[in-house]
């Protein structure tokens, strides 16, 4: 089995080598999720440490998952070629999407590792393609908003997770943050990111500084599914006690992560929706650097080392 940091190697070199704009775009995407994946310690999450707060996940799991999607992402790239949003777009983009879910389902054995990844980071590629201006964050969030704004009626009545806890608690989840233009990526998420990185922060505390930005604020609907209100007030309060106390880089601040991440484990809860938009950040970000600036997971081991000691 591929090593977690050749998984990503190869993958980082197709986003760098591949020829069309669809396998560039794909590439990043899967890139995004195996960045996300890598990075560590995130609390409660599947990381370098195991599985965290899911007993069916491992960290070579999601690797396989994500890189069974490059076709998805590759085919939702193409169909989107000099095409205007639109409610046929839509229903096209949301047939391929339910393709690339069965993908994933018959690669994982049935288990969910990236559907709600995949719905954000699918609309995200499709907002590349067509946006006029494809190194705006923003512009591409927008257009990715304009395509999931359109109804697909095709989709039927599938009740999910995420459905039946809008439905209870009143939230607006993942269709939601893609209907107004994805918010907690580009207003906080994209701007942590680069914030820690203007301030000198070593990559992989910067990218875990742009997660605790974005648990901090958004209902996610996954906490709240395993652990109720709690749990979901646990995380966002941990997550600004973490951004309070300078981030992770800081010793402070890294041992509020590390109780963080206990307190979700002891709830058997984790924030799989903040992951998710972890992942759409690092896809957008990627898309706004030059190929020779990009940093993929395997290029910042070394700063690991702050959680191993």
């Amino acid at each position: 089995m591929e090593s977690a940091l050749m998984n990503s190697a190869r993958v980082y070199e197709a986003a760098r080598s591949t020829p069309t704009t669809a396998s560039r775009l794909a590439a990043r995407a899967v890139q995004a999720l195996l960045d996300e994946a890598n990075l560590t310690p995130k609390p409660a999450l599947v990381d370098q440490r195991g599985g965290g707060a899911h007993s069916d996940l491992t960290l070579a799991l999601m690797h396989r998952s994500a890189c069974a999607l490059l076709s998805c992402f590759e085919a939702i790239a193409i169909a989107c070629d000099r095409m205007p949003p639109s409610r046929q777009l839509r229903e096209h983009l949301g047939e391929i999407g339910r393709r690339g879910e069965r993908q994933m389902f018959a690669t994982t054995g049935g288990i969910n590792t990236h559907k709600g990844a995949l719905w954000s980071l699918g609309l995200l590629v499709a907002g590349a393609v067509i946006s006029a201006d494809a190194d705006d964050p923003f512009a591409i969030a927008a257009t990715a908003g304009a395509i999931a704004r359109y109804s697909d009626s095709r989709a039927g009545g599938i009740f999910t997770h995420g459905a039946r806890v809008q439905r209870l608690y009143g939230m607006r989840g993942a269709r939601g943050e893609a209907e107004q233009g994805f918010p907690h990526v580009v207003d906080i998420g994209f701007p942590a990111l680069l914030d820690a990185r203007s301030r000198g922060v070593p990559e992989n505390c910067a990218r875990l500084n742009a997660l605790m930005a974005i648990m901090a604020e958004l209902d996610d609907t996954c906490l709240l599914h395993r652990g109720g209100l709690h749990a979901l007030h646990t995380a966002r309060q941990g997550a600004r006690w973490v951004l309070n106390a300078g981030g992770t880089s800081t010793s402070r601040g890294f041992a509020q992560l590390l109780e963080l991440d206990r307190e979700l484990l002891r709830m058997n809860a984790s924030p799989g929706g903040s992951a998710d938009l972890l992942a759409a950040t690092l896809f957008l970000d990627s898309l706004t650097r030059s190929s020779d600036a990009q940093r993929s997971a395997h290029d910042f081991d070394g700063d690991l080392a702050l959680w191993k000691n």
